[in-house]
């Protein structure tokens, strides 16, 4: 059978997005009614990580045990890939050994060609250019508390960034407008704004953003990679900070998400997690079910590698 990958939400179909969705939701379900659901025994994950990470090992090595698998934690320093082999030999070795792998790294051209040479399937846990985990966590949850998403307005304050790029791919796959704001010079992928076309609306203003939008989303102004810049980027997002007062515009039903680590003060006011509004908390915990999800869907028992 040929080998499906998760570098994109774009590797899936919208019906497959959706039932994603459903299946982590019964998963949580499971899990806080105390099942035992072990459809992944005896299967490895291995986990590589050029940048460091909280939530993503955390959820990612949880939900393995969690379905009755294991994880290996690996970082550049651990392997060869740090002394330089190639990241093709890498993929050719380790997926004769591995039922799956995840990495979180900078470049999304690693993801791409390690997956090209990887007899298992490969996820991207978070890159440059994308991350599409977080966005079924963050649909999962307005799903969770709202419904379906199909036909809101979504909106994304700051950064054109990984995050920004997922949203724009989010808005194709499950059917929502995308308001972007982000300072000139900022903006996100031109050729997946393209892709979007109408879906996306990219504005300056974020008050115009927000007005009457269901969910509103923002992220750090310096991402890892770019903390020297952290300083022109203060001077450049300033007036792009998501407050209490900014969600007022929204609609009344509106939910705040942020995939985390926040810096109060600066994206975000230092009460913004602590309104009502705000479902952060319930979105990091998401990752835990929409990855199980996932995990199970790409790994499934009778998954057999191709010789």
């Amino acid at each position: 059978m040929s080998v499906r990958h998760f570098l994109s939400l774009m590797d899936c179909t919208p019906a497959e997005l959706n039932g994603l969705l459903r299946r982590a939701i019964e998963l949580k379900d499971l899990r806080n009614r105390g099942i035992l659901y072990e459809p992944l025994k005896n299967r490895v994950l291995g986990m590589i990580f050029e940048k460091a990470s909280t939530r993503t090992r955390v959820s990612f090595e949880a939900g393995m045990i969690q379905l009755g698998g294991q994880s290996l934690f690996l970082s550049p320093r651990d392997t060869q890939l740090g002394r330089g082999e190639p990241i093709s030999d890498t993929a050719i070795v380790m997926s004769r050994m591995l039922d799956a792998i995840m990495i979180r790294t900078y470049a999304h051209g690693t993801l791409t060609n390690f997956a090209a040479h990887s007899q298992v399937p490969v996820i991207n846990g978070l890159s440059d250019e994308l991350h599409p985990c977080q966005l079924l966590a963050d649909m999962q949850t307005y799903l969770e508390q709202r419904g379906s998403i199909a036909g809101k307005t979504v909106a994304w304050i700051g950064d054109g960034n990984n995050m920004c790029n997922s949203y724009i791919e989010a808005a194709i796959q499950f059917d929502f407008q995308l308001r972007i704001a982000c300072p000139e010079g900022y903006e996100p992928s031109a050729e997946l704004l393209a892709k979007a076309g109408d879906r996306v609306t990219l504005l300056r203003d974020p008050r115009a953003a927000v007005a009457g939008a269901h969910l509103v989303s923002t992220d750090v102004w310096a991402s890892m990679g770019h903390e020297e810049e952290a300083q022109a980027r203060l001077a450049s997002f300033k007036g792009y900070q998501v407050s209490r007062a900014l969600l007022d515009l929204a609609d009344p039903g509106v939910i705040f998400l942020h995939c985390l680590p926040a810096h109060r003060g600066e994206e975000i006011s230092h009460d913004l997690l602590d309104d009502p509004r705000s479902l952060a908390w319930d979105q990091a915990e998401n990752r835990l079910h929409a990855q199980k999800a996932l995990l199970e869907f790409l790994v499934a028992p009778g998954y057999t590698k191709n010789a």
